[in-house]
């Protein structure tokens, strides 16, 4: 799988050289915003976390403390975001989604949703370290109904994977009668399977449901559901059809409109950083009138508006 992120490791790395430059940008007066940013953005996380030991060892003083002292705002969300290694990051986002006042259902289903089994896996063991809980546990505490449920499935990590031919036809008509041919839905026919089955065998599913009822997957389940749920379904069955798509949807809606969701736009742009932001600027570009990056100029401002459009990594104009 060639990589298809925008961030690259840096090829002469040297971590006590960046560490060095770090201190230098912070020591003193003032803070050299600028030489922060170039620097952690053309590195990949696991150089940033050599880089942070590398501080510790030089200077005795912890490097994300020293640029939360440094940075205000999103600027420095985004920055001690990029320090933070990638599964405690789904982590620690988790957590906040599910502990504080009220439920973040939006993290909830973005993370599940589009992280594969194994990540989901190293996600649970991670989050057990980390708290001393158990995550499963912490969602059924805060979640209810089929919203609940589906995320349990997610969280078993147990998909099926390639494509079960035999059952394709199957899945639809399940899917055709617990909805469109329904007074009334049956939820669960559509977390059972929407929540077991592979993204391959998914996808076949999708098309035979359409011939079937003459109806998009999403458009039923737009028709079927609502809140929560409606989104949690409307995310898995996105991320089936494509994962960079998804993200590309979700990056458009937290710019679009008067206001920016912040917080998304950072998840989003420093999770797939690594992963596949290549494919989320192309898909972006398909779906919307414009490129990410030129969304993002126009959309931010400041340090944090140049840090994003390095993660993005140019424009497809």
């Amino acid at each position: 799988m060639a990589n298809k992120g925008t961030v690259k490791p840096s090829q002469h790395f040297n971590a006590n050289a960046d560490a060095e430059v770090l201190y230098k940008a912070m020591k003193g007066l003032g803070t050299d915003e600028d030489a922060i940013l170039q620097l952690l953005t053309a590195r990949s996380n696991a150089q940033r976390q050599e880089i942070k030991a590398s501080y510790k060892t030089l200077y005795g003083k912890d490097l994300i403390n020293d640029l939360k002292g440094e940075l205000t705002g999103k600027f420095e969300t985004l920055i001690v975001a990029l320090m933070t290694p990638p599964i405690a990051y789904d982590v620690t986002l988790l957590h906040s989604a599910i502990k504080g006042a009220g439920t973040n259902e939006k993290v909830l289903v973005e993370i599940l949703a589009s992280r594969k089994p194994q990540q989901v896996k190293d996600i649970i063991a991670a989050y057990k370290k980390e708290y001393d809980a158990d995550l499963e546990k912490d969602v059924t505490g805060d979640t209810s109904g089929h919203f609940q449920r589906l995320l349990v499935i997610l969280l078993q990590a147990n998909r099926q994977t390639g494509i079960q031919a035999e059952t394709i036809e199957s899945d639809a008509q399940a899917l055709f009668k617990a909805g469109e041919e329904k007074f009334g839905t049956d939820e669960q026919a559509f977390v059972t399977i929407l929540g077991n089955r592979s993204a391959e065998h998914l996808r076949k599913v999708f098309d035979a449901y359409m011939k079937l009822s003459g109806y998009e997957m999403e458009e039923s389940i737009k028709r079927e559901t609502s809140g929560p749920l409606k989104d949690l379904l409307l995310a898995v069955v996105k991320c089936a059809r494509s994962v960079p798509a998804y993200f590309a949807e979700t990056l458009y809606h937290a710019m679009k409109g008067a206001g920016t969701d912040d917080d998304t736009l950072i998840r989003v742009m420093v999770t797939r950083s690594e992963v596949d932001m290549l494919d989320i600027r192309s898909e972006f570009r398909k779906l919307f009138a414009c490129s990410l990056h030129s969304m993002i100029k126009g959309d931010t401002g400041g340090d944090y508006r140049k840090a994003l459009l390095v993660l993005c990594g140019g424009d497809d104009a």
